[in-house]
């Protein structure tokens, strides 16, 4: 099947096809050759062998083949990824990065505390780097932990602008290991993301071709009886959605990767007999939420954002765009095992190995079964099995300023979801990761309770394909304001059927999961479907901060607000 509306599109039993070239020899970016064949190179996404407290980056364009299509991608130091950046906890770091595009650019470092002139987004921060010229970052490390650095200009983010940053603990490390790679998940796409853009605005299921049938309809009625299956797809149909509309953009367009390299390339973690690995996962997508396993391999889960937590026994998790997770496995002498690692939508993966020996290959597990929107997701309550009737209805949402947004519901009954996996990870038969899981290694740094609330409510209108805050889009809203210092509750409640990562740049999002003192510390939390969901903010750091959704184009076509503590 090839991509719709995409003049140059190439079919999807291609996209993996032929494996990347890179342009460097730099640990996390080694050279691979454009054929199709198993490859191992552990250069590629090992942690550099030392601290680094100063780095210059030139972002140029470089030719890359991922499909059998070379394009042009605005890379840091020819890699894509760009190199691993390994610093320590208590240094000032400084990085000198050139603009050699013909285009303005910018990095920005993802879920580090910086001074916001530091933080890299133009128009808030700063004012981007122009081509041709260069910027000097320049701050102290105050954090330990995995995180992660990307373009904030010209949606570079998506066409290979990012890579992985390792910040050493100023003291001892309570997951010291034997092997510690970073692992790099993103979804790549040889057309411009101007174009995707656009054919989202103009039909926003062009990417989504997975449409419940009359044969799926069996199979519903044998599980739920044939006339809650009859009303469940008539209400769907009434609301005009698709409860199988799980991702905006599938594998229709997208090639997964891992660290840079689609499936058949088999990136490769090595380890010797006895070995811990740590494992840094790292969501750099542009749309795609990943779930994470590692067949036969338990994981232990250290760290979340760059946090430690207190370890947790999981054999799956999923991670949302620009989240991170560290894991730690111990694999045994004499097997190698497949890190498999599906979108949500269950359209495509991506994949690699850990292995003992360069170049083994292990069988790749069979996909799950396509995720299927439910009421719930609406923000609708629970289904009245016996007369059909819901016990909560959406209602048409009045923003604000007091006009009612076209076709934006307000989830009449939004209910809190951090001990929900996500939908298509619910009794699978193995121990998949909840939000409600995680506790943080130590309590928190502020007990004080929140001086006050501030309600958000994410909002989507997909007939048009646009998203916002209260139902505003970015031109439309004016700044949140928080004084210095102050404590505040956010409440997010989600009345679209989508997840949405949120990042709020700067400051730490504090999530109430029910772990009271010891609430985990994150930078992007997924916000679920019909969803009410609250955390923490201590408005520690002035300046003027973005605050946005991370899939880059609900972000780009208006889920972006503007955060200003002073």
């Amino acid at each position: 099947m090839s991509e719709p509306n995409d003049g140059g599109a190439r079919p999807i039993s291609r996209r993996h096809a032929l494996t990347a070239m890179g342009a460097s020899a730099l640990a996390g970016c080694a050279t691979v050759p454009p054929v199709p064949r198993a490859f191992s190179d552990p250069a590629r996404g090992r942690v550099p062998d030392r601290a680094t407290s100063h780095h210059r980056l030139v972002v140029g364009a470089t030719p890359v083949n991922i499909t059998g299509r070379t394009t042009l991608a605005p890379a840091v130091d020819g890699c894509v990824p760009g190199p691993v950046l390994r610093w320590r906890e208590g240094d000032e770091v400084t990085l000198d990065v050139v603009n050699t595009l013909d285009e303005t650019t910018s990095i920005h470092w993802h879920g580090v505390r910086v001074p916001s002139d530091m933080d890299g987004v133009p128009g808030l921060s700063f004012a981007g780097i122009p081509p041709g010229e260069s910027f000097t970052y320049r701050f102290a490390v105050r954090q330990s932990g995995t995180y992660w650095y990307h373009s904030h200009s010209n949606m570079q983010e998506g066409r290979g602008l990012y890579g992985a940053i390792v910040i050493d603990p100023a003291g001892r490390d309570p997951n010291a290991v034997e092997r510690d790679y970073v692992v790099v998940l993103s979804d790549w796409t040889d057309t411009p993301q101007e174009r995707i853009e656009s054919n989202l605005k103009f039909d926003p299921d062009t990417y989504s071709f997975r449409q419940r049938t009359a044969a799926s309809l069996v199979g519903d009625a044998g599980r739920e009886g044939l006339g809650a299956a009859l009303a469940d797809r008539l209400r769907w149909s009434r609301m005009r959605m698709n409860a199988t509309d799980i991702s905006d953009v599938s594998a229709v367009a997208y090639t997964y990767l891992m660290n840079g390299l689609p499936p058949d390339a088999n990136w490769t973690a090595l380890f010797a007999p006895g070995e811990r690995v740590r494992l840094r996962f790292i969501n750099a997508a542009v749309m795609t939420l990943f779930d994470v396993r590692i067949p036969g391999l338990s994981m232990q889960v250290v760290q979340a954002d760059g946090n430690d937590v207190v370890p947790v026994a999981v054999d799956e998790f999923r991670i949302g765009v620009a989240e991170t997770y560290d894991v730690i496995v111990t694999p045994q002498a004499g097997r190698a095992y497949s890190i498999f690692v599906q979108s949500e939508d269950r359209t495509g993966y991506a994949r690699g190995t850990i292995a003992e020996q360069a170049g083994q290959v292990v069988a790749i597990p069979p996909m799950d079964p396509r995720p299927v929107r439910t009421m719930m997701d609406m923000g609708m309550g629970t289904m009245d099995m016996k007369g059909g009737a819901m016990s909560g209805m959406a209602m048409p949402m009045t923003s604000p300023v007091g006009r009612t947004v076209e076709n934006q519901n307000v989830a009449s009954m939004p209910i809190d979801r951090v001990g929900d996996p996500g939908d298509g990870l619910r009794d699978n038969g193995r121990r998949v990761l909840r939000y409600a899981d995680l506790r943080a290694l130590r309590p928190g740094r502020d007990p004080r309770p929140p001086g006050r609330e501030i309600t958000l409510h994410l909002t989507g209108n997909m007939e048009r394909y646009i998203w916002g805050f209260d139902g505003r889009k970015f031109s439309e809203a004016p700044p949140i304001g928080l004084r210095l210092g102050e404590r505040v509750r956010f409440v997010l409640i989600n009345d679209t059927m989508m997840e949405h990562p949120i990042h709020l740049h700067g400051l730490w999002s504090e999530l109430e999961n029910g772990q009271g003192a010891f609430q985990p510390y994150k930078h992007t939390i997924i916000s679920q479907p019909g969803s009410r969901l609250t955390y923490l903010v201590t408005a520690d750091v002035p300046g003027q901060w973005a605050y946005h959704c991370h899939l880059m184009f609900h972000m780009e076509l208006g889920m972006f607000r503007t955060v200003v503590v002073s």
